[in-house]
């Protein structure tokens, strides 16, 4: 109820800025605790964001989808009643198919492949994809890699997983990944998954260390299993209605902003990784590490599948090809 009249709040009386009186007010909301090191990166593009712009920019940081889910706030977003929010890209796939390549499996060679990806041409034209849908993109925040993480037993081979209610994102990708390796996929929102891992509604989840370990699943879901399927992104997104308030000097300064944030979030995500990783083991948490080509072998035919779709074969491909030899 208290979430319901907040989004109500926001979509009838909040203007996004008033340049007339004072500094442009820019609402920022997420999804995430406030230990998560995307939203001390967040805290720190509201502080930088101010100093880089002498006062005039004043962004207010709301977590733990006090505004609403990731749906929810790209939906503030499109009617211009949020100006910003940081979502996983799979939600954004119900937004911009195009998005629906960085959900492909086994999509990234490594880490550096990733980032040559995200940091680069197709990155830039991902994040503009959604402009038509009045989301403007800023950039991308390292969310490392998924992995399954399960009740009752280990995944140590796709076999493991069949039979398994396995919550996903609503993310159509997401979903049928999980049905390509055998399980049930369960979308759930992230605020409702503890309770339902609890209450066993469903068997297991995927997602990243820092995730895992700072929403408390690992406290019911006592094995994890590094096969690290995909390495989907966070999306940094403003309201197409609020950037157009925003006069040059405000958008140099907020997308410079961005930048330093970025750079400071990867630092802060690699630390929470291991972090988070080692507090798993210790609360007693079977962390193993199957070996992925059989889960590389068993998501090939959605590969193929994508590869034969007319918008996003040529995408997968040219990520392929991103540095590559």
């Amino acid at each position: 109820m208290r979430r319901s009249l907040a989004i109500v709040a926001m979509a009838l009386g909040l203007v996004a800025c008033a340049r007339s009186e004072g500094p442009a007010r820019l609402r920022l909301a997420h999804g995430l605790d406030v230990a998560h090191p995307v939203h001390r990166a967040l805290v720190f593009l509201a502080e930088r964001s101010a100093e880089l712009s002498g006062g005039a920019l004043d962004v207010s940081v709301y977590p733990s989808e006090q505004l609403g889910s990731e749906r929810e706030c790209l939906e503030l977003l499109q009617i211009g009643s949020l100006d910003l929010t940081k979502v996983s890209s799979s939600v954004l796939e119900n937004f911009s198919p195009e998005f629906r390549v960085l959900g492909v499996p086994y999509l990234f060679r490594d880490e550096a492949h990733r980032f040559a990806v995200l940091d680069g041409e197709i990155g830039r034209r991902l994040l503009r994809s959604a402009e038509p849908q009045r989301l403007r993109g800023l950039a991308f925040y390292d969310a490392g890699t998924r992995s399954f993480y399960t009740r009752r037993r280990p995944i140590r081979t796709p076999a493991d997983l069949e039979g398994l209610k396995i919550r996903t994102q609503e993310s159509p990708m997401a979903m049928a990944m999980v049905q390509q390796l055998g399980a049930a996929a369960t979308p759930i929102a992230w605020g409702e998954l503890y309770t339902a891992l609890q209450q066993g509604v469903v068997d297991g989840a995927e997602n990243n260390p820092p995730s895992f370990y700072a929403s408390g699943h690992y406290e019911t879901a006592r094995f994890y299993s590094l096969d690290e399927h995909t390495a989907v992104p966070d999306v940094l997104l403003i309201s197409t209605r609020s950037w157009s308030r925003l006069d040059a000097e405000q958008r140099g300064a907020l997308e410079q902003a961005v930048r330093d944030s970025v750079v400071l979030q990867r630092r802060l995500w690699r630390e929470a990784t291991e972090a988070a990783l080692l507090a798993v083991r210790e609360a007693g948490v079977q962390v193993n590490r199957p070996d992925a080509r059989a889960f590389v072998e068993h998501t090939a035919p959605l590969r193929r599948e994508v590869d034969r779709d007319a918008e996003l074969g040529p995408l997968l491909r040219a990520i392929a090809a991103e540095g590559a030899s």
